[in-house]
């Protein structure tokens, strides 16, 4: 068994993040390209979007800290630490409205 602490991941991705370019990171905490799940936390610092994108499989994203917006053409949504927002089978699109750390979760359509 493998113990991982998701608090220090959203810690250390969001302190990442500021330097990085489009202002967000990720790491990806299980699973991979190999597997159907894949879980990683993203760091993102304010204003920082994660372009509109396919949706890759059935996902979620819960908000670790700070604040998030997505987008789904006409629609949006935003979340707060704690919140739990299920992925629209659509492109969309991600934006931290705060320094922000999300899990994504993601089990891959084969």
């Amino acid at each position: 068994m493998q113990k991982v602490s998701l608090a220090a991941l959203a810690r250390q991705q969001t302190d990442l993040a500021a330097g990085a370019g489009g202002g967000h990171t990720a790491d990806t905490v299980y699973g991979g390209h190999e597997k159907v799940l894949r879980q990683t936390v993203i760091g993102m610092k304010q204003g920082a979007c994660l372009a509109e994108h396919e949706n890759p499989g059935e996902a979620t994203v819960q908000v670790l800290h700070g604040r998030v917006r997505m987008v789904a053409g006409a629609e949006s949504w935003e979340a707060r630490t704690g919140d739990l927002l299920i992925v629209p089978d659509a492109r969309h699109s991600l934006e931290a409205l705060e320094d922000s750390a999300v899990l994504l979760t993601v089990a891959k359509l084969r």
